[in-house]
């Protein structure tokens, strides 16, 4: 039960949870192997298979195979100092498997194999076991027990046992009855190696073709042709893990011949965003590459099947992209020329595919299929795709994720395309790759892949082993790899984990360097780290324990109890961000309590105003130090690695009245509100100990360093010269005083382009907070609003996007700074503005150099002839103007036809005198309008 005692709000010192300067503990890496952080039934089910069992000695003179794993359910029960699997355990569909790296094993460890017997059976209801024939002195042994044994051929649907033991090589031809039978709710107990066998079928494949992997692959299990290890291990109390075990599961210099032949470049059409794809599972493989090493093309093993992703729906359908299509559906069917089905959404792809010559079919996912054909936005079979993929079916797959990401916060996890892609070991990013074509990549490509390089650094870090130069280069990749793998946040799943696990002990050992913008980071090492941190310590599953290694240092802060936030909002197309005047610093964990008016509302809190993702050569910070948690129940704990500022964001279209909010635990920042802050509460306020301090005016709120404000005596006279400011801002867009929305500016130590940028929050760099506060140099700040005020029907990118925008700074500078505008900037003196436009005329008046300052001198021009009221009338017939044109073209002849009847003069000769394309419609709706026939261009010819 959680109990807040409400108490009135003061300052005292934290008696808990406060950070204090922590000297680190000392970090340990002596054990082979670290335990895996596993869900409950995982352990559960470690702790029945290794009952009774302290050690197991490997140390025979059978050589076994390492196991890899790759399924979500597969975890590893036995790991030796090298981190190869030499026993391992999976679930699949409702049944059991747990297969051992040799078949002597079966008779080594009777004790561990009585376990997988009680474990297999599952609730204990059929405790027949069929006994392979070749087994048989397995099953003489298990005669004893409690077991009822008996020997049998290989498997059929009418045996009636509830395990079935086998060898790895005895499992036939094609052994779908068994995967059946698994997947029913059978267990399965298989042993065996494979390095023996893939050396008498050098030409075969061993993790499709070796008998065991038609098996146990579906589960995620494979037996390799690498030899195993022998060793005495102890059984730990928990599931065993190491970084080490972190692997390239194939070579696939053999998959990108078949899939690459005849093939030199591949393209992105033209028009095309593809996203980029993650691939990162020891068996996918990038296919398609930029020169950067960004993958918008991958493959993959899946189970007994495989997988060819596309980041770009449109791809599938392109007939220069015809050959590769033909090698990859090949490749998907693996020579069992079986139908394949297209999604009926695809007409173009499926007439290509038919027109090479395959037996295609429109159809939504079925079963009988040899390969399935879909985008990634399919929202159905998700689990029946999976299976199919896993029991030898093939999938091609094409779409894309940054488009769906730009309204939805998650799509590593949310994505359609990723809930069936990501156990396959691809995801789709956010990120995109642009239109053109690229080399096919390098047939040795192993060493640029995620699960070797983060290997390399583990062992860089944690061993101390030296990179090679491609190595170093590839960290700032591997750290943005590895913060979107992060992402995907399968907690329950040993290889989200192991990954996990494996950066954790890479922070731990090396810690991440306090940068800022005196000592950024520069090189590779600590640009990986920082770009990780705040993903692993999301992800961590005991963050506390880690926090101490990361921060290493943080002043004792002064806290307030349960402080009361009082919410009043009526939002209108957009999220809005609700300020509480409250800090948490790094690590510091508080209670919300939230009444049900927020909760499951679509309400989110965050902690942070630094909402930039920062992708830069050097880093000042950390890429991402802002968190977000939805309000999902009435009590809610959150934390940030980074801390920061305290808010609220209510959803789009919310109205909320007089509700409250109780935060148990903050540190109180400066926050002046109008209205409502007094003088004598500001001298106490800004006093307060946060780092980042908010003043809220009328129509903005900005949010800068408390060092900023410690001597600020009067913001009352900053917020009367912001509220006329965001005045006049409203006057010349023609809206109502009151903003639908309160602007913000967050000024930050590094920020994700330009000098400052616009947006919700408008970001600019922490030395302009002075001058946000003077109300002086103002051009920037106000550039960024003008930004905020643009409008797509009146805009013609990208001519018109650092133009329009500086409407609002000179009219701001000259009606309420009073500012001529040839002194607000440099640009606009008079000889600048002479010079640009003869310029301008001299090479032809061609549009494409119709931009900046260019094209701002068309709109002075009509300023100075017609006054700013025209402007403000041009603006307010757009608000209500509906079916505008979406091209440039069309776009500006509105917009010339628009600004003509306001001022009611035709102005078709001086917008074509500026080389705007007017077109002979334009002129004629115009013909009963006076010409402007004295406009400032006249005298240029």
């Amino acid at each position: 039960m959680f109990c807040l005692s409400l108490r009135s709000n003061t300052f005292h010192s934290a008696s808990s949870g406060t950070l204090v300067r922590i000297n680190s503990p000392p970090i340990h890496f002596n054990s082979p192997t670290m335990p895996f952080q596993s869900t409950e039934p995982h352990h559960e089910a470690y702790m029945s298979l290794t009952k009774g069992l302290k050690e197991l000695n490997f140390e025979d003179p059978s050589v076994p195979c390492d196991l890899l794993l790759t399924g979500d359910q597969a975890f590893p029960l036995a790991m030796n100092s090298q981190g190869q699997v030499l026993m391992a355990v999976s679930l699949y569909g409702s049944g059991r498997i747990v297969v051992l790296s040799h078949e002597t094993y079966l008779y080594l460890f009777p004790t561990l194999v009585e376990n997988a017997l009680t474990w297999l059976t599952g609730d204990g209801s059929n405790n027949q076991v069929g006994v392979q024939q070749n087994l048989k002195a397995v099953a003489d042994r298990l005669n004893k027990s409690k077991f009822q044994v008996k020997v049998v051929g290989d498997f059929s649907n009418n045996l009636g046992v509830g395990v079935y033991v086998t060898d790895a090589y005895s499992v036939g031809k094609d052994p779908k009855d068994l995967v059946a039978f698994l997947k029913a709710g059978g267990g399965v107990l298989i042993a065996g190696q494979a390095w023996n066998w893939a050396a008498n079928h050098p030409k075969e494949n061993v993790i499709i073709d070796f008998p065991g992997n038609k098996v146990s692959s579906v589960a995620g299990i494979y037996f390799s042709d690498i030899y195993g290890q022998t060793e005495i291990l102890p059984v730990y109390p928990q599931i065993p893990s190491s970084w080490k075990a972190l692997r390239v599961g194939k070579d696939f210099r053999g998959d990108l011949e078949f899939l690459l032949k005849g093939i030199s470049e591949l393209n992105i059409a033209k028009g095309f965003v593809a996203s980029e794809v993650l691939v990162h599972g020891p068996l996918s493989f990038p296919v398609g590459t930029t020169e950067d090493g960004r993958t918008f093309l991958a493959g993959a093993y899946y189970g007994k099947g495989r997988v060819v992703v596309v980041s770009h729906e449109g791809q599938l359908k392109i007939e220069t992209m015809a050959p590769f299509w033909n090698n990859a559906i090949n490749w998907l069917d693996e020579n069992r020329k079986g139908v394949i089905g297209v999604s009926p959404d695809l007409d173009q792809a499926f007439t290509l595919y038919r027109k090479s010559g395959f037996n295609c079919t429109k159809t939504t996912f079925r079963k009988d299929l040899s390969v399935f054909v879909c985008t990634a936005y399919t929202e159905e079979n998700e689990k029946e795709i999976q299976d199919f993929v896993a029991e030898g079916g093939g999938l091609l797959i094409g779409g894309h994720a940054w488009w769906w990401a730009y309204t939805h916060p998650n799509p590593m996890t949310d994505f359609s395309g990723n809930k069936i892609l990501n156990k396959m070991g691809l995801s789709l990013l956010e990120k995109t790759i642009e239109e053109g074509s690229y080399k096919v990549p390098d047939l040795t490509q192993s060493k640029s892949h995620f699960c070797y390089l983060l290997r390399r650094v583990a062992a860089h870090v944690i061993k101390g082993e030296a990179l090679t130069k491609y190595e170093e280069q590839s960290l700032k990749k591997l750290g943005s790899d590895c913060a979107s793998y992060l992402q995907i946040k399968a907690c329950d799943c040993y290889s989200y984990a192991l990954v996990v696990s494996t950066l954790t002990d890479i922070l731990k050992k090396s810690g991440i360097s306090q940068v800022n913008e005196k000592t950024p980071a520069k090189n590779p090492r600590d640009h990986f780290l920082l770009s990780v941190v705040t993903e692993v310590f999301r992800a961590c599953p005991h963050p506390d324990a880690v926090l101490p290694y990361l921060i290493k240092e943080n002043v004792e802060m002064p806290v307030v109890n349960n402080k009361r936030i009082k919410i009043n909002v009526n939002t209108a197309g957009n999220e809005e961000w609700i300020s509480t005047g409250l800090y948490l610093f790094s690590g510091m964990k508080t209670y919300m309590i939230c009444p049900a008016e927020i909760t499951n509302k679509g309400w989110t809190i965050q902690i942070g105003c630094q909402t930039d993702f920062l992708d830069a050569e050097e880093l000042c910070r950390a890429p991402c130090v802002c968190e977000e948690f939805s309000v999902s129940t009435d009590v809610m704990q959150v934390c940030n690695l980074w801390g920061g500022l305290l808010y609220l964001v209510a959803p789009p279209n919310t109205k909320v009245e007089s509700v409250e909010v109780i935060v148990q635990t903050a540190v109180l920042a400066p926050y002046y509100k109008f209205g409502e802050t007094t003088a004598a509460d500001w001298l106490l306020l800004r006093t307060a100990p946060s780092p980042w301090a908010e003043l809220e005016f009328e129509n903005i709120i900005l949010t800068v360093p408390s060092e900023a404000v410690r001597d600020l005596d009067r913001p009352d006279e900053v917020a009367a010269h912001w509220n006329k400011v965001m005045r006049a801002i409203a006057d010349l867009a023609a809206i109502p005083h009151k903003f639908p929305r309160k602007e913000r500016f967050v000024t930050d130590v590094q920020i994700s382009h330009g000098w400052m940028h616009s947006g919700y929050p408008i970001m600019a760099f922490r030395s302009v907070a002075k001058d946000l506060l003077r109300v002086q140099d103002m051009w920037g700040p106000i550039h960024e609003l003008g930004h905020n005020q643009q409008r797509g029907c009146w805009e013609f990118p990208p001519h018109t996007t650092e133009c329009t925008c500086n409407l609002w700074s000179v009219y701001v500078h000259e009606e309420v700074l009073g500012i001529n505008r040839a002194q607000a900037h440099s640009h606009l003196t008079v000889a600048e503005r002479t010079t640009r436009i003869e310029k301008y005329v001299r090479r032809g008046r061609d549009l494409n150099k119709w931009d900046v300052w260019v094209a701002l001198e068309t709109y002075l021009q009509l300023q100075e002839r017609f006054g700013w009221d025209a402007f403000k009338k041009v603006f307010a017939a757009y608000h209500t103007m509906s079916n505008v044109p979406g091209d440039n073209n069309g776009k500006m002849n509105l917009y010339a036809e628009t600004f003509s009847q306001t001022v009611q003069l035709n102005l078709c000769g001086f917008f074509k005198a500026w080389g705007w394309p007017i077109e002979a419609s334009t002129e004629q709706k115009l013909s009963n309008l006076p010409p402007w026939t004295d406009h400032p261009l006249v005298k240029y010819g």
